[in-house]
């Protein structure tokens, strides 16, 4: 290496041997290349100039045929060279720019192409949220008032109450592409035994009524094939789910009514424990709701609820349950069951969300775990990205499989969702930003976005069918479990 430059490994200069013939044409090259200033640059390059000049002196020139030839001859062999240099530059081109520009226009990865992705997507495949709360903070907010509400324009320019911040209208349902929404009838834990069954019913009302009242655009469906009717003809399905068993105040003659009314879904709590099922509080310490009962999980009456709903056709929701009451339930369900909003335990310890075994058994069961969008069950803090929620979906993929994962956000029920996601009309920027992992397929976000909930609710309905001949479940909840609460309920004598 030092010996090119003419310098010895002790950095001394020494006088390199006359040049032989292969040298000197080289030298030759480079100085028809370079100039003697720059060949002066080099270490020795004196001397190194100085034999060039020598052996040019000592050439004869007079042949200009044989010089002509030579220069011919230096020519094609530079031409050669430059050609091959242009062929293996392309070719670096091609393989170092080339193939990754031409993965990343494979993978979308501009946001406008990747919407465009995303919008063809949802229009063959619904967008199905599986949990929504705008039914009770209309309620709330406005009591039974919904004839002057303007549901159809745009609610986050809405400046009648500045202490409302709506999530959710049909202006931005329609710009978030939503195919049908799971409307939830909340209670709160405190109006259990008071009247937490006017309260679920005053919320089907309002369900049924802007329906009515919005027909052009929103339409109530109760069965898969009506869900995707409606979304073939531009109409957003509209699905009712009660939002913990206190609803039904221990009554199988309720529920039944409320699956009359249109509900297809019911939490079997909140976040307080019912007469017949734990819920996720009992694993809380923090937690301070009503824990007025305790059944370790599910009771022999919780038990025939969920036999009931199974005859029913209804979903069985277990986000906000304990894990034994999720255990009894996987164990006891003849269908497929799911979590209208929650998130993965191993991602965010929080007790409303699933844990690492219940996602394997879930799998075996054929259900679905609906993703979150409240902060509190995606970074257990009261921030999160869009790119917890992407977490939570690959782990749950991860750990159950893409069949076994939905979308179920939230909205109008909480009060961080992520900052990019500040509303119902952001699901498309989730889905685009999901369109860039390779490992999500078209066909895995139709199953993510709508596809695995039309599934599980067909063979829930499936299974429902078969037991048409079944009479209804008469039984009554031990009498010994409510007498002596403080709850306000008549006790027949």
């Amino acid at each position: 290496m030092f010996e090119l430059y003419g310098v010895s490994g002790d950095n001394m200069v020494y006088h390199s041997p006359p040049p032989r013939r292969k040298e000197v044409d080289i030298l030759e090259t480079c100085l028809q290349l370079s100039s003697p200033e720059l060949i002066r640059k080099f270490p020795n390059g004196d001397t190194l100039l100085n034999n060039i000049k020598s052996h040019k002196t000592a050439t004869t020139f007079n042949n200009d045929k044989v010089y002509k030839t030579r220069e011919e001859n230096k020519s094609t062999t530079r031409h050669w060279f430059v050609m091959c240099g242009v062929f293996f530059f392309g070719c670096i081109l091609i393989g170092g720019i080339g193939l990754p520009l031409a993965l990343e226009l494979r993978s979308s990865h501009l946001l406008e192409a990747r919407l465009q992705v995303v919008k063809r997507i949802l229009s063959e495949t619904p967008l199905i949220d599986g949990h929504n709360d705008f039914a009770w903070k209309l309620r709330k907010y406005y009591g039974m008032h919904i004839n002057n509400f303007s549901f159809e324009n745009d609610l986050s320019n809405d400046t009648t109450n500045k202490n409302i911040k709506w999530q959710t209208d049909l202006s931005r349902l329609y710009r978030g592409n939503v195919g049908a929404q799971f409307w939830s009838a909340y209670v709160p834990c405190e109006a259990q035994f008071l009247d937490a069954v006017q309260l679920t019913l005053e919320q089907i009302d309002i369900v049924r009524r802007l329906t009515k009242k919005y027909s052009h655009k929103l339409r109530l469906v109760t069965s898969s094939d009506e869900l995707e009717k409606a979304h073939k003809e531009g109409i957003i399905g509209s699905l009712i789910g009660i939002e913990g068993g206190h609803s039904i105040g221990a009554s199988m003659a309720v529920l039944r009514s409320f699956h009359l009314l249109g509900a297809r879904y019911m939490t079997l709590t909140h976040k307080c424990n019912t007469p017949w099922a734990d819920s996720s509080s009992v694993e809380d310490p923090n937690e301070d709701a009503p824990l007025d009962y305790h059944s370790d999980g599910l009771s022999p009456f919780g038990i025939s609820i969920v036999k009931e709903l199974n005859r029913l056709g209804m979903l069985v929701d277990l986000s906000h349950v304990s894990v034994n009451t999720m255990r009894d339930t996987l164990a006891i369900t003849k269908a497929p069951v799911i979590y209208s909003h929650s998130a993965a335990r191993a991602l965010c310890n929080s007790s409303s969300n699933v844990s690492d075994d219940i996602l394997r058994n879930l799998s075996l069961n054929g259900g679905l775990v609906m993703i979150s969008f409240d902060s509190t069950h995606l970074s257990c803090n009261d921030k999160a990205s869009i790119y917890d929620i992407i977490a939570h979906i690959n782990y749950i993929r991860k750990i159950a499989g893409v069949n076994h994962i939905g979308i179920g956000a939230g909205y109008d029920g909480i009060i961080s969702p992520p900052i990019e996601l500040p509303d119902v009309s952001g699901y498309p920027l989730l889905l685009a930003e999901l369109t860039r992992d390779r490992r999500w397929s078209a066909l895995d976000i139709k199953k993510l976005v709508g596809g695995n909930l039309i599934r599980v609710m067909k063979e829930v309905e499936i299974y429902a069918a078969t037991l048409t001949n079944q009479s209804p479940n008469e039984e009554w909840i031990s009498q010994d479990l409510i007498e002596e609460t403080s709850y306000c309920k008549y006790h027949d004598e």
